[in-house]
């Protein structure tokens, strides 16, 4: 971890910077497998949240007597029994969601961002930063997926977490809550997202040479 670097520097860049499902492209097939509801959509998000965060503080305490050269089976061995333990606990007081939730919760132990945050990461940092990481990385996740998840059961059913929004009158649009809406949503808040960051790093850039033009008057260069 950069020195600069503070730890809210860290969690955050989870949540836009490289935010694991707009920036990142990671994981998209959650994404758009469970988020016909707001609800699978939180759940999965949560789910992902805590694994990845425990996985990234259990990696970073062992990294030193980890062995290079097994490093990739001991964090999948990490992964897989930190998602059996969600599995059990959402199988027994959630059996609903799990049993909605169904394989993608095995799979779970392949995705890509939590291996990536362990290797790039965990692996490299102390315990506390590393939690940040991952809790910054899975809050990303977790909001990217509740995001998708209200605005396709919205339309595709009215509802949002259960509740009637728009009255029993709304014609829901199916679609939405099928694969292929599900598809051109996630690209359009993609598209919308990087448009929306590069208007940001214009805005950042513009305020810098401003800056610098404002002390070059102070100092009387220009």
């Amino acid at each position: 971890m950069n020195n600069n670097q503070s730890l809210w520097e860290i969690f955050y860049k989870g949540l836009f910077e490289q935010n694991p499902i707009f920036r990142l492209a990671l994981s998209l097939c959650p994404a758009l497998a469970v988020t016909s509801t707001a609800t699978n959509a939180l759940a999965m998000g949560l789910s992902v949240m805590f694994v990845i965060t425990a996985n990234n503080t259990v990696i970073s305490i062992f990294r030193r007597w980890v062995n290079p050269k097994v490093r990739v089976p001991v964090y999948i061995t990490s992964i897989a029994t930190i998602v059996t333990v969600v599995q059990l606990v959402l199988e027994a007081y959630f059996p609903e969601l799990f049993r909605a939730l169904s394989i993608y919760l095995a799979l779970i132990v392949v995705f890509a961002v939590i291996l990536a945050r362990a290797e790039v990461f965990a692996a490299k940092n102390t315990v506390v930063p590393s939690f940040f990481d991952g809790f910054g990385m899975g809050m990303g996740f977790a909001g990217a997926m509740v995001l998708i998840g209200v605005i396709r059961e919205l339309f595709g059913n009215g509802t949002v977490f259960g509740m009637q929004v728009f009255g029993a009158s709304y014609d829901p649009v199916l679609v939405m809550i099928l694969p292929p809406g599900g598809f051109v949503l996630i690209g359009l808040m993609i598209g919308a997202f990087n448009i929306y960051t590069e208007y940001q790093e214009k805005a950042a850039a513009a305020k810098a040479k401003a800056t610098v033009l404002t002390a070059a008057v102070q100092r009387g260069e220009a």
